[in-house]
């Protein structure tokens, strides 16, 4: 056969087995790609910001969006007129009614650290939110996220300590109160540290409203497959920790009185207890997933769950 055959059967076993005609190891696509991909990083600036999808993309359900959200909004501002009321009136100056408190001022943050952002951004086309902005957000959710918990312990033992063990209520519960801060202090903290060190270079698209903390995660430009797993078992043992002890509170006092007393104690706390860990259990257990239902189950447990617990609460007592 001709040279020119000879010299293009070599080249396409140099292709097929990465060997030169002299014998010589070739670089592979791959790892030519990884070695532009290293160059593109190291040359490329940190990200600055982020750009958050929101809802939707299109124009009428974001302007129904903004109508409706602001409302809701509104609606969660007037449900601080608990902490007036409790403040004004002398005769509420009890731990159960500061744990009351304590519930309605982190429901309001915990609605307010998003979504103002989210009911202007229905009405920008670009959604951009600062890398400073971004991590705020996330600190903030984890810290009131955390201390929700614990103060939806500390109310089932609040319960616990009002029937069973009357006498040592205010000793039991002042402590309470400043533990479930600190918790979500520690947890937000222990959270936030696996982000410092974590480089920004690509891509800065986050698939939500706000900055969470799974979906930021994956955009950073090394493997954080442990570091997610880390993430997933910080806050899932934190949740676990919270519901066995409310199972445990609620075991106490159904065995120390009566079912019915103990349901008429218990039911507002239930139905609150239900409304935050159902979602909270559902986005941690499929974490890392894509589906629009994680948006949903988002909006319910930033917004509707601080727009129901006043009201719940309200009419119970």
């Amino acid at each position: 056969y001709s040279q020119d055959s000879h010299e293009t059967l070599s080249h396409e076993f140099s292709l097929l087995f990465g060997y030169t005609s002299l014998g010589h190891f070739r670089i592979t696509d791959s790892q030519k790609w990884d070695k532009v991909d290293n160059m593109e990083r190291e040359n490329h600036s940190l990200v600055s910001e982020f750009i958050l999808l929101g809802l939707s993309k299109s124009q009428n359900l974001q302007i129904l969006f903004f109508l409706g959200f602001s409302v809701v909004y509104a609606w969660i501002v007037l449900g601080s007129l608990i902490l007036v009321t409790v403040i004004l009136d002398s005769c509420l100056h009890t731990p159960m009614y500061f744990l009351l408190i304590s519930l309605s001022c982190i429901d309001m943050i915990l609605a307010s650290f998003a979504t103002p952002k989210m009911i202007v951004d229905f009405l920008q086309k670009q959604k951009t939110i600062s890398w400073w902005g971004c991590y705020s957000q996330m600190f903030f959710m984890h810290l009131l996220g955390g201390s929700d918990m614990m103060l939806l312990v500390a109310m089932a033992i609040d319960r616990y300590v009002a029937l069973c063990k009357p006498l040592n209520y205010l000793t039991t519960m002042s402590p309470l109160l400043l533990s479930s801060y600190t918790v979500g202090f520690v947890h937000s903290s222990s959270q936030m540290a696996f982000m410092l060190n974590l480089p920004f270079c690509g891509p800065n698209v986050v698939d939500s409203f706000f900055c969470d903390l799974p979906l930021v995660i994956k955009l950073a430009c090394k493997d954080t497959y442990l570091l997610q797993l880390l993430v997933v078992a910080d806050s899932g043992l934190l949740s676990l920790v919270c519901f066995l002890l409310l199972l445990v509170s609620y075991g106490i006092i159904i065995y120390s009185g009566s079912l019915a007393n103990a349901f008429s104690t218990l039911s507002a706390h239930i139905t609150v207890v239900t409304l935050f860990f159902a979602p909270c259990v559902f986005i941690y257990v499929w974490p890392f997933s894509r589906y629009s239902v994680d948006k949903i189950l988002s909006v319910f447990y930033t917004i509707f769950t601080s727009l129901l617990n006043p009201i719940i609460y309200t009419l119970r007592n």
